[in-house]
């Protein structure tokens, strides 16, 4: 029997608490509670990075200076550390977390902190076809100044699998949370398309959704046989500055991105 798919929402001065996938898609039969918008006055700054299950030395000081002034920060491969949960409960109002698999200490998974508290949350979760083990995404969406719902989208891709079957199976149920969004969305991530298969699976899904890629003139982004792993796409806003930060930290060098809403 497989596991039930979940979130814990880490929160200051708050027990954890478990968030279970809503029973209806964002915007679908349900009156979204109110919320506090994200608290950006003109850039909507997102922190994109796979942590490496905070392996390395350096990934807080990395954190601490670039992800503090971010309004939201997607991690992948995040262990839910007392030092990455104190970070995150210090400079977000909340992060909710999709634990993949469980470590011996601390579950490791997507991570979203945000400088808000979510109005919508659902987890999901993918297992790896030959090594057993899941990966998991993350749907969240946040109000923003202008009336506006953000949905953004954090994903670990499948990695080791033959074909794209399973890799087009997990990008299915956010498509479908996507198509049903009628406000900005961001997508981001590690995507794991290191092959031309999964590169056409997830452009082709992108141009489906009506995503476009940010692209950065500088590109140190971590790449596997010449194809980069991590992502951002997005909908509905602007692209003002996009950068890559070269670091030892982890095995990816983080992406950071600066939004602003399109014009109406």
């Amino acid at each position: 029997m497989r596991k039930k798919t979940y979130a814990m929402r880490y929160t200051a001065g708050q027990p954890a608490e478990r968030i279970f996938p809503p029973a209806a898609m964002l915007h679908v039969g349900q009156a979204l509670p109110p919320g506090e918008p994200l608290p950006m006055q003109e850039r909507l700054r997102v922190l994109v990075w796979n942590i490496f299950k905070q392996q390395r030395a350096e990934w807080l000081s990395v954190l601490q200076n670039f992800g503090k002034d971010a309004h939201l920060v997607l991690l992948q491969e995040a262990q839910t550390t007392p030092e990455l949960i104190q970070f995150a409960t210090t400079h977000y109002l909340a992060a909710d977390q999709v634990p993949a698999f469980v470590l011996p200490q601390h579950p490791s998974g997507v991570m979203t902190l945000a400088a808000a508290h979510p109005v919508y949350c659902c987890p999901l979760r993918e297992r790896e076809p030959l090594l057993r083990l899941s990966k998991s995404a993350l749907v969240t969406a946040y109000p923003l100044p202008n009336q506006q719902t953000l949905m953004v989208v954090n994903i670990h891709a499948v990695n080791f699998s033959l074909g794209i079957d399973v890799y087009s199976k997990q990008l299915g149920p956010i498509g479908e949370q996507i198509a049903h969004h009628q406000g900005p969305v961001i997508m981001a991530g590690d995507f794991n398309a290191w092959s031309r298969q999964r590169m056409n699976a997830l452009y082709r899904f992108a141009r489906e959704m009506g995503l476009r890629e940010v692209r950065f003139t500088d590109d140190h982004r971590r790449t596997a046989f010449g194809r980069p792993l991590d992502f951002v796409f997005y909908r509905g806003m602007l692209v003002s500055a996009a950068s890559v930060l070269v670091t030892r930290a982890s095995d990816h060098n983080p992406l950071l991105v600066e939004f602003f809403p399109a014009p109406a």
